[in-house]
């Protein structure tokens, strides 16, 4: 707009009309550069299904597969600490303050809580918290701990 209020000279049409009948090309590929190679120089698609854990393996063909070494380790047999981790504290924390959130039946007496991360808490400090958290191992088994079986520092 213009000091003088009038609003000529102001239309910008730098860029060209698209016709909508107008030929498109369906040769031209915006993927061309990244399918040509795809992983270690193969081709296809590849599909993460396990990105934190090891349970996922990319074979030959670029496709991840399950790793058929996925297996649970028995409560006896198990070898990671009891302790809880603050990364495995704060993902329970988030995760249960969330299901209160979205009305999840709440585990402990209310003493007029009523933020949900502070309820989390304190069913925390109950063990109450009815998860369990998966711990992956470097040969892609992994063991199963019940928050009620970890030890919160």
């Amino acid at each position: 707009m213009s000091d003088n209020g009038d609003d000529e000279g102001m239309t910008y049409n730098d860029e060209p009309q698209f016709d909508d009948e107008q030929q498109v090309d369906e040769d031209f590929n915006d993927d061309a550069d990244a399918n040509e190679a795809g992983v270690g120089g193969t081709t296809g698609d590849m599909e993460v299904i396990a990105p934190t854990g090891g349970a996922g393996q990319v074979n030959g063909t670029g496709n991840a597969k399950k790793n058929s070494k996925a297996r649970a380790v028995a409560k006896a047999d198990r070898q990671t600490t009891p302790y809880m981790t603050k990364y495995e504290k704060a993902r329970i924390l988030g995760t249960r303050a969330l299901q209160i959130s979205m009305n999840a039946p709440v585990l402990v007496a209310l003493e007029g809580e009523t933020d949900p991360l502070v309820i989390a808490q304190k069913e925390l400090s109950a063990k109450k918290i009815p998860l369990l958290i998966r711990r992956f191992l470097p040969d892609g088994s992994y063991e199963d701990w019940s928050v009620q079986e970890l030890i919160v520092s």
